[in-house]
């Protein structure tokens, strides 16, 4: 069977967001005052052969400690829908 699978990685707490931190000050000069604390992350979607729901998370959450994620900076959230 197929899954599809979506994973939400964003940097952990504490480390720092160049990327968000440029945002932040970018929409105060487009104004959009009042803004604060941007992340940005990253949403990568898979399909995923596998027997069940929980095989295909756990391929899925393997997948992202090896390859899709840092686990030192970085937390992941994975969807199977």
């Amino acid at each position: 069977m197929s899954y599809l699978a979506q994973v939400d990685v964003m940097l952990k707490p504490g480390i720092s967001d160049p990327q968000g931190q440029t945002i932040e000050r970018a929409l105060p000069v487009l104004g959009y005052p009042g803004v604060r604390e941007v992340r940005v992350g990253k949403r990568i979607q898979l399909q995923v052969d596998a027997d069940s729901v929980d095989d295909a998370r756990t391929k899925v959450e393997e997948m992202c400690e090896r390859l899709l994620a840092n686990p030192v900076i970085e937390s992941y959230e994975v969807s199977i829908g």
